[in-house]
């Protein structure tokens, strides 16, 4: 314990002293490309093979790959929250899968109070720009350009939950044509460049693709080896593409930082390849996936680097990158990526733990080379938990990623002193940030549009908020939403 709050305390330190953007004569611009469900072997560079990438896997041998990056959370809106934050997803209170649909969850989104880092880049003049899904509330109180975005283009949610699209506030598609998607977002991305590429920008650019349903431009209709998943992966590769000779022809691409990434993992096991599991469990293959770091004007050989980094750091990382101190009212759970650029080592000592968290579940741990899956109950699972194999696990199970990456070995039985340190750091974490139906010490409020309403994750609980303020909360949404008074036509997908 007294390890984990020095090493707490190392990265608190290290964040309230900003170093400030390495004495550049201009601010970079910064593209961060988010994709969606794309697994750890999704793109070539990453090992798939019935895919081609060439784009994506220019940017890995110029700039920095990482083999050992993890996502924030293994399902869409909480992993955004922890991108955007700096913040475990249960630390900033969005730790939940929104969905507009459904009852316990259509008020809910990010806390208006939350800094995101649109927000960071806002205080420095940045011009700051979205582009795809947001997924992070619906309601206006939760609107992008709300949380520091000047301009916005994209969609609110998953085409699944709702499938309109939209221009700063107003409507533009009330089915968005997903055929085109790829090419909407990125012509929308190169008109940006184009039209303010002469002042520094940040655009966040959050792909809907390859998250289903999908479809492939024409033009890229039967690319792949590997069906229409395939070709709108090789189409969205293409669009990272435009967008790379944009900023190549506006005379910005030596000073403009690309980050490449995705959400969480993929809902198929070979795109995890060679790890275990898939999108919403706790299995590697559901937070780890590929992360690119380009700035030719910062990295000049490419190189591959086996450094454990996480979500989190990459709002420490811009901040400091542009000059722009860490806020210091709240607590982040990442730390600044900038020495690696400088031949330096991290503040975060490699053997600080790192949690997975499933909603509220805290289900493993990570120390090290070594990670602890914890025990847990059915009740305490989220409702899209896919790891059955574990829904009663009454022990702990011990892994060594460095030698079984496919989890498949415990070794608990013969590492009892190394199992009880990690379960005395799963305590610290479920104290600090909570547990199922256990507010944490530090955590922070859930965004809602219903004043005093319950935060519930899971509609398994829903029935246990009283039905006087079900029914409150339903005459709200109605009020809001007079057209969800009638059943909701099923999307075409």
């Amino acid at each position: 314990m007294k390890f984990l709050l020095a090493a707490l305390l190392i990265c608190v330190l290290v964040q309230t002293q900003p170093v400030g953007y390495a004495q550049s004569q201009s601010p970079p611009n910064v593209i961060f490309f988010l994709t969606d469900d794309l697994g750890y072997s999704d793109i070539s560079c990453y090992g798939a093979t019935k895919v081609k990438t060439p784009n994506i896997d220019r940017l890995a041998a110029e700039g920095y790959k990482f083999t050992d990056f993890h996502t924030g959370a293994s399902i869409c809106s909480p992993s955004r929250a922890a991108f955007l934050t700096g913040a475990y997803p249960q630390r900033c209170g969005l730790y939940m899968g929104i969905n507009e649909n459904r009852a316990e969850h259509w008020f809910l989104g990010l806390h208006p109070d939350e800094i995101t880092l649109a927000e960071q880049f806002k205080k420095q003049n940045y011009q700051t720009f979205m582009i795809g899904k947001w997924h992070l509330g619906s309601e206006p109180e939760f609107h992008p350009l709300g949380q520091g975005f000047d301009n916005y283009y994209g969609m609110p949610n998953n085409v699944g939950h709702s499938p309109k699209f939209f221009d700063g506030r107003d409507e533009i598609f009330s089915d968005a044509p997903l055929d085109r998607l790829t090419k909407l977002y990125t012509d929308r991305a190169i008109s940006v460049i184009e039209e303010h590429g002469d002042q520094p920008f940040f655009m966040y650019f959050a792909h809907n693709y390859p998250h289903t349903p999908y479809k492939a431009g024409k033009a890229f209709a039967g690319s792949s080896r590997d069906g229409v998943r395939g070709d709108v992966i090789q189409e969205l590769d293409w669009g990272l593409g435009e967008i790379m000779k944009a900023i190549q022809k506006s005379g910005i691409a030596e000073n403009t930082i690309v980050v490449f990434t995705s959400d969480n993992g993929p809902v198929k096991p070979q795109y995890a390849h060679p790890y275990r599991g898939t999108k919403y469990v706790s299995f590697e293959g559901g937070q780890r996936v590929p992360f690119i770091f380009h700035w030719p004007a910062k990295i000049k050989a490419g190189a591959e680097l086996d450094i454990p980094v996480v979500a989190m750091d990459l709002f420490p990382t811009l901040s400091e990158i542009i000059g722009e101190p860490l806020p210091s009212d709240r607590e982040f759970d990442g730390v600044s990526l900038l020495p690696l650029l400088e031949g330096k080592t991290l503040a975060r000592p490699e053997t600080q733990p790192f949690y997975y968290y499933n909603c509220e579940n805290l289900q493993a741990v990570r120390y090290g080379d070594w990670k602890l899956h914890l025990p847990r109950s059915k009740v305490q699972v989220p409702f899209w938990e896919k790891n059955t194999a574990f829904f009663r696990l009454k022990k702990p199970v011990l892994y060594n990623l460095q030698t079984d990456r496919a989890e498949s070995r415990d070794v608990a039985d013969a590492n009892p002193e190394l199992v009880e340190q990690m379960i005395e750091f799963a305590e610290h974490a479920r104290e600090s940030l909570g547990e199922f139906n256990q507010r944490g010490t530090d955590q922070r409020p859930t965004g809602t549009a219903v004043a005093d309403a319950p935060v519930v994750s899971h509609g398994k609980d829903w029935p246990s908020v009283d039905q006087e303020t079900r029914k409150s909360i339903h005459q709200e949404q109605l009020a809001r939403h007079p057209d969800r008074a009638t059943p909701k036509k099923k999307i075409k997908k």
